[in-house]
């Protein structure tokens, strides 16, 4: 629809704008770690269509990244989420993560390495993908959009380094059952994308713009 973005561009501007101030504070005040990362992923998305309203090739560039980014920092969360099991059941409040990193170090190092990402902490992956969006919004003069992004970050930093705080400064709560190798796996995998990007960012970036410019004909 890029002939026509003069016509939806500021509905998606808002959008993105409502999408990124809500989650952030809405996230705030949930004890519940699912509906936490529920409303923190509404915030995500309003970044990913950040860069959709660019309308231009960089924007689209930062689009694709942060999707991809995000699915991996996503994907990791979730395995730390399946593996809290307390006594047979799922427990999934943010308190059931306390003193994590005394009873099981490397979940809780794995499950930090998310937020701080999500949290967009540098040499994380998650600065990086706010960074793509950002810089094509101020190169095309939506500026206060990006204040907006940057607010909301600042935000949502608080619920994430809370999580953080949680796991390596509270009372243990009682260690989790064991997790399974899959699970493992994932975790660790995802953690090792999330905190090395910077190192293989070149080729994702590379591919990124070739899927840009075959979109744009």
């Amino acid at each position: 629809l890029g002939g026509l973005l003069d016509q939806w561009q500021q509905i998606v501007f808002v959008t993105s704008a409502l999408s990124m101030l809500l989650g952030a504070f809405a996230a705030i005040r949930q004890e519940n770690i699912k509906r936490l990362f529920a409303y923190s992923w509404i915030s995500h998305t309003g970044f990913v269509m950040m860069g959709l309203v660019c309308g231009s090739e960089a924007g689209l560039r930062g689009v694709l990244l942060y999707t991809a980014i995000y699915l991996t920092m996503s994907l990791g969360a979730f395995s730390v989420l399946v593996a809290m099991r307390r006594d047979g059941r799922s427990v999934e409040t943010v308190s059931d993560l306390a003193g994590l990193a005394r009873t099981d170090p490397a979940m809780a190092l794995a499950m930090a390495v998310f937020m701080f990402a999500m949290a967009g902490i540098p040499p994380l992956s998650g600065f990086f993908a706010k960074l793509y969006v950002l810089l094509p919004a101020i190169q095309n003069g939506y500026v206060w959009l990006a204040v907006i992004a940057v607010f909301a970050s600042v935000v949502s930093a608080y619920y994430y380094l809370r999580v953080v705080k949680v796991m390596y400064f509270d009372a243990p709560a009682g260690g989790f059952a064991p997790r399974p190798l899959a699970v493992s796996f994932v975790m660790a995998g995802t953690g090792l994308l999330t905190a090395g990007f910077f190192l293989f960012s070149g080729p994702l970036v590379a591919a990124a713009t070739a899927a840009v410019a075959a979109l744009r004909g």
